[in-house]
């Protein structure tokens, strides 16, 4: 059979049509598994079986259509057939396909306009978020005065005005950490600000003082518009200053149309002091703590804040705020940041407390501070949770009520709801940093490291910080094993700030030990200064441990227990300061099993987790489980790792140090590579689709 006889016979056997009918009903199928079976959350692999099963059975369909025909009486074999029988059957084939050809072209053209829908949709602005008519933000208020130190006055002025708001439980009043971004020296782009932090007003103030007198303007604007509502100049004697702010704070409530209750009214009146230089004490606290919780320089920042407190105090032993406070830096020096975890700072937290109590026993802020108290201090939930129900009545604008619970609830293991509560604080909150980054965490915790991105992104949105960039590309680390991402933010740092690098040292040096570079592993130490090699909440792992890593790794054996020497003697003070905390016992524990000491590293290992059971506390108790498998590895007991790793990877917060780029690349784990059941357990970590940003 020559071309042309081969060619004509297809033709006659419609060999053609019948494989542009199979194209086009398969491409159909193939549309309707793409689109539809996603719908009922029919999985992937059976789309893909589709698609395989539709290409495989192409050449099926063409031999088929060669060697037989189909007829009124069924299918029979091409040399059996009446040819008069099959142009009419012919003609049905024509008319089904044209029909299947039409219905195809139809949903091309649908997906092809609703594709052309998403697109412009995307290109649209997105929609405002609705913005109600009783909300307001406060703005930093601008400092005239000759001296610049006065600036902490202005920082004062508008911190007590926006407290007053607050107050009201009519109004919707954004916190003082959102807007602190919006300096006075910076042009102002009032609508964009209203967008930005959802209030339809702006309160925006100068003020100037000179010798005992004060001078403040005040103006309300409607975001909205950037109409200017209202607006009024105070100049009194210096003296008279808080009841400017309470005057400015009422003013607003009634162009607002807001109801204040009598308490309400009662509050605003109260002046925080009668001793201004007490006053400015406390403002340039209170302006280091809103700060701390994200600077590199936390630790002496704090301090420095209680010292002036101290001094607010010890002037004006009445100054109520300024005990409340003095009790919240030092549960942030106690517990938050756990660098002085002593029984002395918490009597001193204790104290704090008790002077506020004294003063004012029944307001809201009194059992905003216990519930501090009882949660940082004394680990206490439920206790903590009923004050906070307490203080919830006098303090609706309050963004620490909803974030304290939060944190609560995830300590609890309740990771929804202490989620939901987060992003409750973040409605009065919208442009706190730090919250955004415990969001972050909360989503790590679980697992869920492409919502942690996300939540980071937003929060560098607003501020491109050095340390959340490095600690973003930490996630891209533990989820899929990727050096590349954090190396990439410390090279940019590095070349841009390299002044800025301490911050995020940790995490370059954690990087340097996965790609078993000693050369940036010291250049990482050398970066840290005196700052821990690594922290995973209260697991903290001195500069000297990093020492004793990196020795080891270049086998110098001397130089590594050297190091680890140094760094027992600083844990032993940690531990001795507090022989019942457990976070720092492991820490010891582990120390001890790089140095060898086995039975004494088990011991310290098994005892930091009984005195932190996980049903007591969520987040210490997964660390302690989770760390003693590196110590019971690094002990040469095997078995008891492996079965400490499966229980750390039950626990009910996902740990950085056995996400699975940790467990995959880290010199922590050395001792068990090799071990078919530990590969086994990384495999199992290891991204699959979407299988990531779900709960481990």
């Amino acid at each position: 059979m020559n071309a042309r006889t081969f060619f004509t016979e297809l033709k006659r056997r419609r060999v053609y049509s019948v494989a542009v009918a199979y194209v086009v009903v398969a491409w159909l199928l193939i549309q309707v598994a793409t689109q539809v079976f996603p719908f009922f959350n029919i999985p992937n692999w059976i789309v893909r079986l589709v698609v395989l099963l539709a290409i495989v059975g192409f050449p099926i369909a063409v031999v088929c259509a060669w060697a037989f025909e189909m007829t009124p009486e069924g299918i029979k074999l091409e040399g059996d057939i009446d040819r008069r029988i099959t142009r009419k059957t012919g003609r049905k084939l024509t008319a089904l396909i044209v029909i299947v050809a039409a219905v195809a072209a139809g949903v091309t053209v649908f997906r092809f306009l609703h594709s052309q829908q998403g697109i412009e949709a995307a290109k649209q602005p997105p929609l405002a978020v609705a913005i109600e008519s009783k909300s307001i933000a406060v703005l930093p208020f601008e400092n005239l005065s000759d001296e610049k130190a006065n600036a902490y006055f202005a920082d004062g002025m508008q911190d007590e005005i926006l407290i007053n708001l607050a107050r009201i439980a009519d109004l919707k009043v954004i916190s003082r950490t959102s807007v602190m971004q919006y300096k006075t020296d910076a042009q102002r782009d009032l609508r964009e600000i209203g967008q930005q932090l959802g209030v339809a007003f702006l309160l925006e103030g100068r003020v100037q003082r000179a010798a005992n007198r004060v001078r403040v303007n005040a103006q309300l604007i409607d975001s909205r518009n950037e109409a200017n509502v209202w607006a009024q100049t105070y100049d009194r004697d210096l003296a008279d200053v808080f009841a400017i702010q309470s005057e400015i704070a009422k003013a607003i409530a009634d162009q607002l149309q807001a109801k204040l209750s009598p308490n309400e009214k009662k509050a605003i009146e109260q002046p925080p002091t009668t001793d201004l230089a007490a006053f400015d004490l406390y403002s340039r606290a209170k302006s280091i703590l809103l700060t701390a919780s994200f600077s590199v320089t936390a630790d002496p920042d704090l301090r420095k804040a209680i010292e002036l407190l101290d001094e607010a105090v010890k002037r004006d032993p009445s100054f109520f705020d300024a005990y409340c406070q003095l009790a919240w830096a030092h549960e942030t020096l106690y517990a938050v940041k756990g660098s002085d975890h002593t029984p002395a700072r918490l009597a001193l937290a204790e104290a704090a407390l008790q002077a506020a109590t004294r003063l004012r026993p029944d307001a809201a802020e009194t059992h905003l501070a216990r519930s501090q108290y009882l949660y940082y201090g004394l680990r206490d939930y439920a206790g903590a949770l009923a004050q906070l129900e307490i203080a919830r009545r006098g303090l609706p604008n309050d963004p620490r009520l909803f974030e304290v619970t939060g944190y609560i609830l995830r300590r609890r293991g309740q990771h929804e709801e202490g989620l939901q509560n987060l992003q409750r604080a973040v409605e009065l909150d919208p442009r706190n940093f730090f919250t955004l980054q415990q969001i972050a965490l909360s989503y790590q915790f679980l697992g869920r490291y492409v919502d942690s991105i996300t939540a980071l992104d937003r929060a560098l949105a607003i501020m491109p910080d050095n340390l959340t960039r490095a600690f973003r590309g930490l996630f891209y680390f533990c989820w899929k094993a990727d050096t590349r991402s954090p190396l990439r933010t410390i090279d940019s740092i590095l070349a841009q700030e390299p002044s800025a690098i301490a911050g995020s040292a940790d995490i370059w040096f954690l990087c340097a030990l996965a790609e078993r570079d000693p050369a940036a592993a010291e250049r990482a130490l050398v970066a840290l200064g005196d700052n821990p090699c690594w922290g995973e909440g209260t697991i903290l792992l001195s500069r000297s441990f990093g020492e004793g890593l990196l020795a080891r790794m270049n086998k110098n054996e001397a130089r590594a227990r050297t190091a680890f020497e140094a760094a027992r003697a600083q844990q032993e003070k940690i531990v001795q300061a507090e022989p019942d905390y457990g976070p720092a016992l492991c820490v010891l524990g582990l120390i001890d099993a790089a140095l060898g000491r086995k039975d004494l590293a088990l011991d310290e290992g098994r005892r930091a987790i009984a005195l932190t059971p996980v049903e007591k506390d969520v987040n210490n108790g997964s660390r302690v489980l989770q760390y003693f498998a590196i110590t019971a590895a690094w002990a040469g007991e095997k078995e008891l790792a492996l079965q400490q790793l499966q229980a750390g990877l039950r626990a009910p917060d996902a740990s950085q140090m056995l996400s699975y780029g940790a467990l995959k690349l880290l010199p922590f784990w050395d001792p068990l590579r090799g071990d078919p059941r530990f590969e086994q357990i990384v495999e199992s970590l290891a991204p699959k689709g979407n299988a990531a940003s779900s709960k481990k």
